[in-house]
């Protein structure tokens, strides 16, 4: 880890009084002032993954943070026990605690990823009352080595050896550059992922090799002798392109030669030039159709495995389809649809009848409604086309001369023939009331209108 100019403090770092406090050393007991033990804890358990991320690194030795964590010349005292607390809570873990689950082939790897002394202490003294931790000891951060195991996995799935399940230490190392800092980083994060199911690391033949997981696996399946033919025709394929890409280059070189001696008029060195051009076009010729024929295999290959993933693909859908069918029957399907052709009769029935109750309930509100209409009309007023006209001839003056009987006859209105509600037998007692004389009517003979309506004795 670099010095802790490099990397990011807390705001309180240049607040000397807090400083002092978070410098000083741990209280025997938790129990006699938990709010500072705690305090203490979280602010150094905090800032050693901030400084770890910062870094890229996924280990801390106490001899690293003493020094990077300095302060006017002064280390934290307390670093010892903020490593054990971690320790306890699960966020680190010892190195060779953390690999003991993987197989010996790690160890022959000679990556320095383990201790090859024999460690003088165990892990129960680390979670003893004991505060002195090993300075050199290193120690695993959990949750950064999961981030990084993460970011290996994606960077792998994301590049161009992802068709590729087997890959060499060696091209792993390149392709994780931007994601694991060294190579200790690198094989942290594989043991990670070894944990997790989804690499498998081996030897073969004496060279490195990683396994990963196929997407859509759950884990990694065992390295099989297939998986290490495909490994060795891929590995020559690689080999054999960059042969015919360097005879490539060879046979231009010896062409360009060959200009130049004829330039200069050399024409048998020129000729010797051309002949050896000729030699590596040949032998470039001949890999470059090896190197045709291993593409061939390795495609026959790659297609053979999507068939087999087809084929299973088919069996896994034959198999759920006759659990889907496993209760259904011919005898079965046929039952349900009588019984829904049933329902559906019982239900035209019921909306038949219901809407034939509807009509006649309609029926009954016309035949009312006429009967309403009928007796408006009955008791609507007489109309004006009921009354007689209006009369058009002027009326004299009461001072004229007294009318005939013909002239004051022409002069009234004409009768109307509209009913007047007057029964026959009143009319005809008027009539015999009434004596007509030449110079008109003798109207002192007349009897009142009620007399005259009143009926004869």
């Amino acid at each position: 880890m670099a010095h802790s100019a490099d990397m990011p403090l807390p705001a309180d770092w240049d607040d000397d009084e807090r400083m002092n406090f978070m410098f000083s050393d741990f209280k025997e007991n938790r129990d006699v002032d938990t709010t500072d033990w705690d305090s203490k804890t979280d602010f150094w358990t905090a800032l050693i993954l901030s400084s770890c991320r910062h870094q890229g690194s996924v280990c801390v030795r106490l001899q690293e943070l003493n020094h990077s964590f300095r302060r006017k010349e002064k280390s934290p005292l307390g670093l010892a026990t903020v490593l054990q607390s971690m320790s306890r809570s699960g966020k680190i873990q010892r190195e060779s605690e953390f690999a003991a689950n993987v197989d010996c082939g790690w160890v022959s790897w000679g990556v320095g990823l383990l201790l090859v002394k024999p460690l003088k202490w165990t892990f129960s003294t680390l979670l003893g009352s004991s505060s002195r931790v090993p300075l050199e000891e290193s120690f695993v951060v959990m949750e950064l080595v999961k981030e990084k195991a993460a970011k290996l996995l994606r960077v792998y799935r994301s590049s161009e050896f992802a068709s590729r399940s087997v890959l060499s230490f060696q091209e792993l190392c390149t392709l994780s550059s931007g994601v694991c800092a060294d190579e200790s980083t690198l094989c942290m994060a594989l043991l990670q992922l070894q944990r997790d199911k989804q690499v498998l690391v081996s030897l073969h033949e004496g060279e490195k090799v990683v396994k990963f997981c196929l997407p859509g696996q759950d884990r990694v399946s065992p390295v099989s002798d297939v998986d290490i033919g495909i490994y060795q025709l891929q590995h020559s394929e690689k080999l054999l392109g960059e042969r015919v890409e360097k005879l490539g280059l060879e046979a231009d070189k010896c062409r360009e030669e060959a200009k130049l001696l004829l330039s200069e008029g050399k024409k048998s060195q020129a000729l010797r030039c051309l002949r050896g051009r000729k030699r590596v076009e040949k032998r470039a010729d001949s890999l470059f159709a090896k190197l045709e024929t291993i593409r061939g295999i390795l495609d026959r290959i790659a297609q053979s495995q999507t068939d087999k993933m087809v084929i299973q693909a088919y069996q896994a859908g034959v198999s759920a389809l006759r659990l889907s069918l496993k209760d259904v029957t011919v005898e079965r399907a046929e039952n349900l649809v009588d019984q829904i052709q049933e329902l559906c009769d019982t239900q035209d029935e019921v909306n038949q009848t219901i809407s034939s109750g509807v009509t006649s309930a309609d029926e009954d509100i016309d035949e009312l409604e006429e009967e309403l209409k009928s007796l408006l009309e009955e008791s609507k007023p007489v109309s004006i086309s009921d009354l007689p006209e209006v009369p058009t001839n002027r009326l004299r003056p009461s001072g004229d001369t007294v009318l005939s009987g013909n002239s004051l006859l022409s002069s009234l209105p004409a009768v109307p023939h509209g009913l007047l509600n007057i029964t026959t037998e009143q009319l005809e007692e008027e009539l015999n009331q009434l004596t007509l004389t030449d110079s008109g009517f003798q109207l002192e003979k007349m009897a009142s209108p009620a007399k005259r309506l009143e009926p004869a004795q």
